[in-house]
């Protein structure tokens, strides 16, 4: 399954935050340890439930805002082909902040069924400056290279603020219908932190036939709240250890979290 839901299944994916990996300025030369780590990691979530998979490069901070190097996709090719290895969860890719065109290829290379872009249209003031969405170019390389894999879009990506002021509403509508993404993400303001229910019903009344996903803060507490107005959840910090983003997944957090979101 390339997609990882249907509007009938409220799928939970779980995040792979990659370790600093070469070339950042964290990376500590332990390719191993980073290797180790993600299919761990993949192995827990499948294990305890979960839907599918996000590979991120969640440890390279500080992000570049466009392109990153060559030396990240071949590291997050590697990652993917050992974690495509140990399990036969759907696999997708966010290159950050912004490398749609990277996620893409290694969709391509790595037999991924979808990507997260965190700006595809419009444009928002982020930590690394003005970034500008190009769906544009996105779709089209998306069309040239692997045409089957989804597009999942935020909408107000968190960590971020819009240069003016624009309605949650027309930036959903944008971003499906001018930038046709299969999927559109409400955050909180950063990592870790939970979307505001009411936003969510907003982007849920505005595309009734949308897929919507919440991509930040989601926890076994909060989950029930969402269910109304999502179809998936993008979850990475509350399901490791202590709730901490840079720990090992806790299997015992992702079945907690599927049983909630089971209703």
């Amino acid at each position: 399954m390339s997609f990882p839901f249907d509007r009938q299944n409220k799928a939970l994916i779980g995040v792979i935050h990659l370790q600093p990996l070469p070339g950042s300025p964290r990376w500590n030369g332990d390719w191993e340890g980073v290797l180790q780590r993600a299919v761990a990691d993949a192995r827990a979530y499948e294990d305890s439930g979960a839907d599918a998979v996000f590979i991120e490069n969640f440890g390279d901070l500080p992000f570049p805002k466009a392109g990153v190097g060559p030396e990240t996709v071949a590291c997050m090719a590697a990652a993917a082909c050992a974690v495509r290895a140990a399990v036969r969860l759907p696999l997708g890719f966010n290159v950050l902040r912004n490398d749609a065109r990277a996620a893409l290829a290694l969709c391509a290379a790595c037999r991924g069924g979808f990507i997260r872009v965190n700006v595809l249209t419009g444009a928002m003031l982020t930590d690394q400056g003005v970034i500008e969405g190009n769906a544009a170019e996105v779709l089209r390389y998306r069309r040239a290279i692997c045409p089957e894999a989804k597009i999942l879009a935020d909408v107000l990506v968190k960590h971020a603020a819009p240069l003016g002021p624009w309605p949650i509403e027309r930036a959903a509508l944008d971003t499906l219908e001018r930038a046709f993404a299969d999927g559109l993400i409400v955050t909180g303001p950063g990592t870790g932190l939970a979307a505001d229910v009411e936003q969510v019903k907003r982007v849920r009344a505005v595309c009734p036939q949308a897929r919507v996903l919440v991509g930040s803060g989601v926890t076994t507490e909060n989950a029930a709240a969402f269910l109304p107005f999502a179809d998936g959840f993008i979850v990475g910090s509350s399901l490791k250890v202590d709730g901490l983003a840079a720990n090992p997944v806790d299997p015992k957090r992702v079945a907690a979290l599927k049983e909630a979101l089971a209703g």
